[in-house]
């Protein structure tokens, strides 16, 4: 096949993308400290995390969530790689050093909590709840991390057969409910209040962040249509780990005999897969389309109600669609 090109990040988009990840985790600070803190949110994650510690010790969160961090990291280095993880102890930096920032800034100027007043605990949920989903997304779609449940997350997806969204929501979910035994309270309604604001948290970022990157779970076809197919398909197998089919194809025209790369990748890979094609072959051409659901190895698995055996064929019925084997 020859020597192939290999597509390497620009030094504009590489600073685009940390500026985006800064933004995203800066933001991130900011909505914790001004719309969680104050009304003693617990969210998911290490942030969450970090909050139950600040809520019954004092300890600033910022310190449960660097700390929590680096053991992840170590972890991290050893199972995922350094690739994975540059970005990851940045985001880890610029996240601690924003918390801080932001706790400086709040105790100098307390009347800040004061602008939404102390019974709007509702509104305060739902729109920081909003904003910490625009940040993860920014750091999502410039090929970042936040850290700490990511991380996990990426473990557990490596060696299990669970995919990234899902572990993340059952970590998140563990962390808010162990605030209802940990965080003290009056009494136990507000105790289940807590854990209902979580919730909502939950969910209304996971909303936003699916809005912003088309959820964790979506999935894009491409068919590409270029003479250097060749290369376009070894980056995509090597580099973004998807699989590769190759289509014969004739030009009506010229009469040209090629062939047409077609592959099925996560949504939040679009970007660097057509990042990687615009280094290879500018004039390529590209069909992007979604994808209702992907089923098989590196996506979702399928999962079936009931097996129906007939004449030596399995019938395997599952959400009402038949899915012969």
């Amino acid at each position: 096949m020859g020597k192939r090109f290999i597509p390497r990040p620009t030094v504009m988009s590489e600073l685009k993308n940390y500026f985006m990840i800064t933004l995203g985790l800066t933001l991130y600070a900011f909505t914790w400290k001004f719309f969680m803190a104050p009304y003693k949110f617990v969210t998911g994650g290490i942030t969450g995390v970090g909050g139950i510690v600040e809520y019954t010790t004092g300890v600033p969160m910022q310190y449960t969530y660097f700390a929590i961090n680096i053991v992840l990291i170590i972890i991290a280095i050893q199972q995922l790689g350094w690739k994975f993880c540059v970005k990851t102890i940045y985001a880890i930096a610029v996240m601690t050093l924003a918390l801080e920032m932001f706790d400086i800034v709040f105790q100098t100027c307390p009347t800040a909590y004061q602008i939404l007043g102390p019974d709007k605990q509702l509104e305060a949920c739902i729109v920081g709840s909003i904003f910490i989903g625009m940040g993860i997304a920014f750091c999502f779609l410039s090929n970042g991390s936040t850290g700490g449940v990511d991380i996990i997350a990426a473990i557990v997806n490596k060696y299990k057969d669970i995919s990234f969204g899902r572990a993340m929501l059952y970590v998140d979910a563990c962390v808010i409910i162990s605030s209802f035994f940990i965080i003290p309270s009056e009494n136990i309604s507000m105790s289940i209040q807590k854990v209902f604001y979580g919730f909502i948290n939950l969910v209304i970022v996971n909303v936003s962040l699916d809005y912003m990157v088309n959820s964790n779970r979506q999935a894009v076809q491409f068919f590409i249509f270029s003479n250097k197919y060749d290369e376009i398909a070894y980056y995509i197998t090597r580099h973004l780990k998807r699989g590769v089919t190759l289509l014969d194809s004739v030009g009506y025209y010229s009469g040209k005999e090629s062939k047409v790369v077609t592959t099925i990748a996560r949504a939040n890979q679009s970007n660097q897969l057509l990042s990687a094609i615009k280094q290879i072959d500018p004039n390529a051409l590209i069909s992007q389309s979604k994808v209702m659901a992907v089923y098989g190895n590196g996506f979702d698995k399928i999962k079936a109600k009931k097996k129906v055996k007939v004449d030596n064929t399995i019938i395997v019925d599952s959400d009402k669609k038949d899915i012969v084997k």
